[in-house]
């Protein structure tokens, strides 16, 4: 994947997500915490970001995001299963109405997972109904702090795509009114 893929200009997506009220929740592993700063670099940004979980360990997946213990063992810490759960819990932990989380590997520590992989679930609060949640499974190259940066230029930069699909398929409102419920 080119760097240009993965970079997101986030004064734009401030106002993309002020535009449309949402607001963020952030549910972190690999990235630890560098989506929430990415936004939190940006004026303004208190209006916009509800809060972060960086859960590292298993455990903490587990304890702090309500990531099954199954899940794990099925599907491995770096999967879009886990990510999904992780957005799921982030968003009941929370007052937002948009959710991205992170999980995986940046150096070669899982013989069945290639290094550089990023899996990542944006989960939407719809009104009172089940979140809607969405994932992806990306491969980025670089040393591990510029996989790090890179995962999360992106996990940002794809949040209008998924906004765009929720509401064609949904035609829900994510905003303020949605995150109330």
């Amino acid at each position: 994947m080119s760097r240009s893929e993965a970079t997101v200009d986030t004064s734009e997506l401030i106002h993309f997500l002020k535009a449309r009220s949402l607001k963020l929740v952030t549910a972190e592993s690999c990235t630890a915490g560098l989506i929430a700063s990415s936004i939190a670099d940006v004026e303004g940004a208190g209006d916009l970001l509800e809060c972060a979980f960086v859960a590292y360990s298993p455990a903490a997946k587990e304890r702090c995001l309500g990531v099954r213990p199954e899940t794990i063992a099925r599907f491995n810490l770096t999967s879009e299963a886990v990510a999904r759960e992780m957005a799921e819990g982030a968003l009941r932990g929370s007052c937002a109405s948009l959710a991205i989380s992170n999980t995986g590997v940046t150096d070669d520590v899982d013989p069945d997972i290639p290094a550089g992989t990023q899996c990542y679930g944006w989960a939407f609060r719809d009104g009172d109904r089940s979140p809607v949640v969405f994932s992806e499974t990306r491969q980025f190259d670089g040393d591990r702090n510029e996989i790090r940066r890179r995962s999360a230029d992106y996990a940002l930069a794809r949040i209008p795509h998924w906004h765009a699909l929720f509401e064609a398929r949904h035609g829900a409102p994510t905003g303020s009114n949605a995150a109330s419920a």
